[in-house]
């Protein structure tokens, strides 16, 4: 029983973990950039300290009095200023504002609407159930096939880079510089081998989905138990990369603490299943992802001995 509590308690940790991302994504490029604009400090002989600027710093080095100006200034202060909010922003525009609102406007408003239209046109209902039966299904593929994937594809790639971008600025500033792995083949090899490993598992998951299996809701429940541990891995998998962990490490970190990252991944399994849809599905997740890369980095997963 006592174990049983415990569980339940880490899974509670792990979900209430989960949720922070939609708080700290508003004040995180806030604290990043006011700890941009702090100077540092220099000592001076007599032991007092005085401020040094990037001006300061300039004028320190040897060789000729650099050119400076209020626009080049304001240029550097702007590259280096954190964009956590601003890629999550368009992250939530591209997957939701544009992708997904428009299946669902093809879907729920211009089929319908020509359905209606046809309806009016032709009272006879053989006559408009035979062009609407080549109508429909030629619109679908055709939408599919010049809109849906196209920006299917897009989207993947953008969201990659923009993914990447948000879990390096929320480490940065919240835990220094990323450690990498020192060999590049040691790199491409954990990346390979952990997307052939996420593969695996979620075909893995979708298997067990569709087993015959006599107690109802059976495979439903381990289903979205593989989903979850799945997107916890998604999440701090860009967190352990630029910690420098290496994959054995990582996958031996979630089993070692199941509960804490079952229920840290169940929010975004389970609404990521709410669709019928694979393709609002995708999106749903994808709007969602970006606030569980922030979740995670902020996240101390809750370690114990089952």
């Amino acid at each position: 029983m006592e174990t049983l509590y415990r569980v339940g308690a880490t899974v509670l940790h792990g979900v209430l973990d989960s949720i922070k991302g939609i708080t700290v994504v508003f004040y995180l490029d806030k604290e990043a950039n006011r700890k941009l604009s702090q100077p540092t400090t220099k000592p001076l002989l007599g032991g007092s300290v005085l401020p040094r600027t990037k001006e300061s710093l300039s004028s320190s080095q040897p060789g000729p009095a650099p050119r400076t100006s209020s626009s080049s200034s304001l240029v550097s202060k702007r590259i280096e200023e954190s964009k956590v909010l601003k890629r999550v922003l368009q992250c939530s525009m591209l997957n939701g504002g544009i992708f997904m609102l428009s299946i669902l406007f093809f879907e729920y408003a211009v089929l319908p609407g020509l359905h209606l239209f046809l309806w009016y046109l032709f009272r006879n209902s053989t006559t408009m159930t035979t062009v609407w039966g080549w109508m429909q299904p030629s619109l679908s593929l055709l939408f599919n096939s010049l809109w849906v994937t196209p920006l299917f594809l897009l989207s993947k790639i953008v969201n990659s880079l923009w993914f990447q971008d948000i879990a390096d600025s929320a480490y940065k500033f919240r835990k220094g510089r990323p450690q990498l792995m020192p060999s590049i083949s040691k790199l491409i090899a954990d990346t390979l081998i952990s997307l052939l490993i996420q593969i695996l598992f979620l075909l893995q998951s979708t298997a067990v989905k569709y087993l015959p299996v006599p107690v109802p809701f059976a495979c439903t429940a381990i289903y979205m138990v593989h989903m979850s541990l799945l997107c916890s891995l998604y999440a701090f998998e860009y967190k352990w990369f630029n910690m420098g962990w290496e994959l054995h490490k990582r996958l031996t970190y979630i089993e070692q603490n199941w509960p804490y990252f079952l229920g840290f991944g169940l929010p975004l399994a389970a609404l990521s299943e709410l669709p019928n849809s694979i393709v609002i599905s995708g999106c749903v997740f994808s709007v969602l992802f970006p606030l569980f890369i922030i979740s995670a980095n902020e996240a101390t997963p809750k370690v114990d001995v089952w």
